[in-house]
């Protein structure tokens, strides 16, 4: 039934498939151009185990990373565990007692709670050394709050955070031109605010990163875009050369700062991903694409829209109804090539309020460049999809899981009409 309609839905998603070409042709030149700049050898892919003192493969993979997201240096570490690791270690190595942490783009990635103190125990968070946090809500539209952001700022603001993509909001992910008015209306009231961004989901969806754009640092996960679906683990934190030594220092210590931390026999993957990133992020984007018109022809509210510009590798999928939702998660999980006969439930999860399920049948555990669809269970019930390393896989995964749903009833194509442009 729904096999009917793919070639239509594919026609109508090919002029923007092509754009995704152009983009990753960009990326990928840039990518490139940095590898010959650093002069990168195999002799790089050597790796360092103990201390990891004179590493130089480590170094080279450090210089690519500041020199495509336009940094002036950068740390790529596999010892950073997560992108939320990687986001704390910034903010604890930027912030000291007395400091004020204001976020602009309304509340963060629901992990960042508990760092920052917002819920928890409070127990080594960011209010536990007295640090405070303050945020602006955005406004109505989920449009940024210019006027509540220049209300906000007082004389203990010292980081300005700004979160790209909508994590689990119902809202729309920021592009890089919205940043750059962000960080032009900061600047303007105070030049010598520091201003972060959390650059997850959205490396190389866009011709240029937020430090292209006046951003003074940001951070982010090798196990989503920039690892390219090949790097086991590990992050990257990236910006101006003094802030990313405070960085390091939090990371390793003071003394030690980039100088020690072994690469651990993943250079190889730590290069070769970065590479192939332009190329699996795009994949990526057209999957998400494709599901957002399929999505549209059987009228199920999706965002962004299939043919609205993007930011990030999100695609989310409002259901209202949790039995919806959780069998589309289900589905997704028996249409992966990894744990395909796991079945995915609700659950506690660290870092997160509500229950979640997620559905990631993926080589890495929890890599978010793969396809895997997750999110709370509270109404109205969104799931957040996300990643696939060829189209192909996305294509045949996303088919097959709306046709269960359609056999299973749970979607009824005679009531549910494709939804009003």
């Amino acid at each position: 039934m729904i096999n009917n309609v793919i070639t239509k839905i594919e026609k109508d998603c090919q002029p923007l498939f092509d754009d995704v070409n152009k983009m990753v042709e960009l990326n990928q030149k840039r990518v490139l151009h940095a590898f010959q700049k650093e002069q990168i050898g195999d002799f790089h892919f050597n790796s360092t185990d103990g201390y990891g003192y004179d590493d130089q493969g480590r170094d080279g993979i450090e210089a690519i990373y500041a020199e495509v997201f336009g940094g002036e240096d950068a740390l790529v570490r596999p010892q950073i565990v997560s992108g939320t690791h990687a986001i704390a270690t910034t903010l604890y190595a930027l912030l000291r007692p007395g400091d004020e942490l204001l976020y602009i783009t309304g509340s963060p990635y629901d992990t960042l709670e508990e760092v920052i103190g917002k819920r928890g125990n409070n127990a080594g968070a960011l209010s536990d050394f007295g640090i405070t946090y303050n945020e602006v809500p955005l406004d109505e539209d989920s449009s940024i709050n210019y006027e509540g952001i220049k209300e906000a700022i007082s004389h203990r603001t010292k980081v300005i955070g700004i979160q790209r993509s909508k994590g689990y909001e119902n809202r729309p992910s920021f592009s890089i031109s919205e940043i750059e008015n962000m960080v032009s209306f900061v600047k303007e009231i105070d030049e010598n605010l520091i201003v972060f961004v959390d650059n997850c989901y959205g490396e190389f969806v866009e011709d240029k990163e937020p430090l292209h754009v006046g951003a003074d640092i940001i951070a982010g996960s090798l196990i989503k875009n920039p690892g390219g679906g090949l790097v086991r683990a590990g992050g990257y934190i990236v910006g101006k050369e003094n802030l990313v030594l405070l960085a390091a220092n939090r990371l390793t210590a003071p003394g030690l700062g980039k100088e020690a931390g072994a690469t651990l026999h993943m250079l190889q993957e730590m290069y070769q991903g970065f590479f192939l990133a332009p190329h699996v992020v795009g994949e990526a984007l057209k999957g998400a694409i494709f599901t957002a018109r399929l999505m549209e022809e059987l009228g199920i509210k999706t965002a962004p829209l299939y043919d609205e510009n993007r930011t990030d590798i999100i695609q989310t999928i409002l259901f209202e109804k949790e039995e919806k939702m959780i069998r589309f998660c289900e589905s997704i999980q028996e249409n992966s090539p990894i744990n395909s006969y796991v079945v995915p439930y609700p659950s506690e999860m660290p870092g997160y309020e509500e229950k979640v399920i997620m559905a990631a049948g993926t080589f890495i555990q929890g890599s978010s460049i793969e396809l895997s669809v997750d999110g709370p269970i509270k109404p109205p019930y969104i799931a957040f999809m996300q990643g696939g390393l060829t189209y192909a896989h996305v294509k045949i995964a996303i088919i097959a899981t709306m046709e269960k749903l359609v056999e299973e009833g749970l979607i009824d194509l005679t009531v549910e009409e494709p939804r009003t442009r």
